[in-house]
């Protein structure tokens, strides 16, 4: 991991890991991102349920790549992801960028799953809750629990 270099400014974003473990396929981030810069892909398994009447569909992922060639670094994907599979972390230091047989090279800059999955143990943890935040509404429902610590 490379830490983050003096001269950047303050909200410098890093780059976007990927939790393969968390990742739905859902596609929500593929479709929101205005760049069109990810690339999933994935196939159905039928998973066999024991006491159940009927098999269900399971989407597998195969593919999830990133171009930072096309990257805006908005944030929109890691925003929309439902399941917190996309993550910002704090690596500058991207290949392409300075290696020394043709730097910037553009096949560089295209990321596949098992790098983004190696950058998400870099990405720091969530902000504390506001113990004085309204209690979500789902969270209500169930009786307030794991709305907030110690509620």
């Amino acid at each position: 991991m490379t830490t983050q270099p003096e001269d950047l400014a303050p909200r410098t974003r890093g780059v976007i890991a990927l939790l393969e473990a968390n990742c739905t396929v859902c596609m929500l981030c593929a479709r929101e991102c205005p760049d069109w810069c990810i690339h999933i892909t994935s196939h159905t398994e039928t998973v066999e349920t024991p006491g159940s009447a009927r098999a269900r569909q399971r989407n597998v992922l195969d593919r999830f790549a990133i171009d930072y060639g096309q990257c805006l670094y908005c944030g929109i994907c890691v925003e929309v992801c439902p399941f917190d599979a996309l993550h910002w972390a704090p690596d500058f230091g991207y290949p392409g960028t300075g290696s020394p047989e043709g730097a910037g090279a553009v096949a560089e800059l295209v990321h596949e799953r098992d790098r983004l999955g190696e950058w998400v143990a870099a990405a720091p943890p969530p902000p504390p809750l506001d113990p004085a935040a309204e209690v979500a509404p789902e969270a209500a429902s169930r009786g307030g629990r794991g709305s907030r610590p110690g509620t």
